[in-house]
């Protein structure tokens, strides 16, 4: 799959968001080692702390299909400002993919790609706890 297949299949995710409070849709396509797609969208809860990202669901459907290993992920947005994931789906995306790459389309379709050390370079693990 190539990086435009990936992004329309979360530009596809974020037309199904449930975002009725910020009304910022995202949508996210996981692809992994075997060459899976698992998509995700936003979330949204009236008590903000309970709404979860569509990176997170992406990995989520994953995870529960059985996948451990992923190659990239790309991030799509009703935004027209940078997008970017926060540190909690950065920090589980590093817990299973620590050599991710991110590709990140603006509203406008433009790309970016990212490798997730770039994004989160002191990414916190059990192994680098245990050498402390």
């Amino acid at each position: 799959m190539n990086r435009e297949e990936l992004v329309a299949a979360a530009r596809t995710a974020q037309e199904r968001a449930y975002a009725p409070y910020s009304h910022y849709r995202v949508g996210a396509a996981l692809l992994t080692a075997t060459g899976k797609v698992f998509t995700g969208t936003n979330i949204e809860n009236a008590s903000y702390s309970l709404t979860i990202c569509a990176e997170r669901v992406a990995l989520f459907c994953a995870v529960l299909a059985g996948e451990r290993h992923f190659e990239c992920l790309a991030i799509t947005s009703s935004g027209r400002g940078r997008l970017s994931p926060c540190g909690a789906c950065l920090q589980v995306l590093a817990e299973f993919a620590p050599s991710l790459q991110i590709i990140i389309s603006t509203a406008t379709g433009e790309l970016e790609q990212y490798s997730l050390r770039e994004m989160l370079p002191y990414a916190f693990s059990l192994e680098t706890e245990s050498k402390s």
